[in-house]
């Protein structure tokens, strides 16, 4: 643990870096000095701390750190979020970043910060698949994750129960924290605060789209990317009050102070418990439309015109749903009679689902049940979002860039196609990494290249051109290209289009929103 005693006036005098090839490198911050560790040609700061501990504000936006003496070890990673399922370490003592940097020169590379996916509930930035060492080798740049408050902790909104005014999106306060300590901070760690960098997956993406709408974060970051991260729309308040007031009731507490006081063990407990809305699935805490923080939705019923100058990479994989039937897909016992109703199971536009499968017969008259099952279940629930992401940024001509990810997982003799996640090793160029599908054929390395260059150069100059790739044009609505990273990476015009036209008779309706 950081100590927490008052900084001595000498630290801020110190040098930003004080490292020799040899010796652990040690970096002063505003707050106090961390030491690092050098592994294979790549300083590795892990466990940084960036905000206070949450516990004694729960609910509330964290404060930056207490300054310390002495020089804190940076060598291991800080907690997860507290959360359900947790498989690492867990603690309101949350708020924590790694740094990935080939020099601590102070050259004013691009910083690269991810964040992880997981919805709004899980993971953190420890993920093997997260390491940054591939990235800084490849591209000369710094790389950082981090952890921040999730779930009901992060996203509980409790203002109509009488709780803090920003408790339904705490969690993006804390990521906004974290960005004004880069701000302040990663020069000394070779980075350059005029130049950074967000992108993240899933829930990571949602994040930064939401980030993009937000008038206090929108100053703290140059170039945004993201991955399968479909969200057009946060929650609202009405919803989220619904939430938050059956969460309290099933951790047992009469009001938010008692929510307060409880044991954080309660409160995962009961972040366990159905999602009163949807009637299926852990209750769901994202972030809410509360009129201040976050003042509008991240694209409904645009694009944020304040956001127009941050370029944007849109990304999806082609196969989003296989993981969540995957049991189906390797079953293989999808057939014509019950398509419709495992359809039906997992879209989020209101249409017909035996017109559905119809339509995709007549689309498709080659593909199986089950083939037909997975393209469907995908444009019907994840695809739509990405299209409007893309399609409203070329309405008010701020640029963006979409891309396919194509390329299949090799295991289960590729049934499961280019599923949900697979395009996070490939970005990274961790393809050999602990939790990759990718495989590391050659053909896996070399799309991971591509993948790699083409977000570093987008991170450099904000356009991801670059020589490892076709060239790739920002999206317009006249036609519509998109790069499709696979073993032959190519741009399509409008790919996918008879399924985009199908869909187009029914708007999106974000799940629980």
């Amino acid at each position: 643990m950081i100590a927490r005693r008052t900084l001595l006036a000498s630290t801020l005098l110190l040098p930003a870096a004080s490292w020799a090839r040899g010796a652990d490198p040690v970096v002063a911050t505003r707050y106090g000095r961390v030491r690092g560790l050098a592994k294979e040609g790549v300083l590795i700061f892990r466990g940084v701390r960036y905000g206070a501990d949450t516990r004694p504000r729960r609910f509330q936006r964290a404060l930056p750190p207490v300054p310390w003496s002495g020089v804190a070890d940076a060598i291991r990673y800080g907690p997860a979020a507290p959360q359900t399922r947790a498989d690492e370490p867990i603690s309101e003592d949350c708020l924590f970043l790694n740094i990935w940097t080939p020099a601590l020169d102070r050259a004013r590379r691009p910083v690269m910060v991810y964040l992880h996916g997981g919805a709004h509930a899980h993971g953190s930035g420890s993920d093997p698949l997260y390491d940054g060492t591939n990235l800084v080798r490849r591209g000369d740049v710094v790389v950082v994750t981090l952890n921040h408050r999730l779930a009901g902790l992060g996203y509980a909104y409790l203002a109509g129960l009488g709780g803090p005014a920003e408790s339904g999106n705490v969690g993006n306060l804390d990521i906004v924290l974290a960005l004004q300590w880069l701000r302040d901070n990663i020069a000394g760690f070779g980075g350059d605060p005029d130049k950074v960098m967000l992108f993240g997956q899933s829930g990571g993406g949602a994040k930064v789209v939401t980030l993009m709408a937000m008038p206090e974060a929108r100053p703290l970051f140059h170039r945004a990317a993201t991955m399968s991260g479909q969200h057009v729309t946060a929650a609202g308040p009405m919803h989220a009050t619904a939430r938050a007031k059956a969460w309290m009731a099933k951790a047992g507490a009469a009001d938010v102070a008692a929510l307060r006081a409880l044991p954080v063990d309660k409160l995962v407990e009961a972040m366990g418990m159905t999602d009163p809305l949807e009637g299926k699935g852990e209750i769901s805490f994202v972030s809410t439309l509360d009129h201040a923080v976050l003042r509008r939705h991240p694209f409904v019923p645009d694009a944020p015109r304040e956001a127009a100058h941050i370029p944007l990479i849109v990304g999806n994989t082609h196969d989003e749903t296989a993981g969540w039937i995957a049991d189906w897909l390797k079953r293989g016992d999808t057939n014509w009679d019950n398509l419709p109703a495992r359809i039906a199971s997992q879209i989020t536009k209101d249409v017909a689902p035996d017109w559905v499968a119809r339509r995709y017969r007549e689309i498709y008259p080659d593909k199986t049940p089950g083939q037909i099952l997975l393209a469907a279940t995908t444009a019907g629930r994840s695809w739509p979002g990405h299209l409007i992401q893309a399609e409203e940024r070329a309405k008010i001509g701020a640029p963006a860039w979409m891309y396919q990810l194509d390329f299949p997982a090799p295991e289960h003799n590729g049934v499961l196609g280019a599923f949900h996640t697979l395009d996070i090793p490939l970005v990274f160029d961790n393809v050999a990494a602990p939790g990759s599908h990718t495989g590391t054929s050659p053909a896996a390395r070399r799309l991971a290249g591509r993948m790699a260059d083409a977000f570093i150069a987008f991170a450099r100059t904000g356009d991801p051109n670059c020589a490892s790739i076709p060239v790739w044009p920002k999206y317009a609505l006249d036609r519509r290209l998109t790069m499709l990273f696979d073993t032959d990476t190519r741009v399509a015009s409008d790919p996918r289009r008879e399924e985009r036209l199908l869909w187009s008779v029914a708007p999106y309706i974000k799940p629980g929103g």
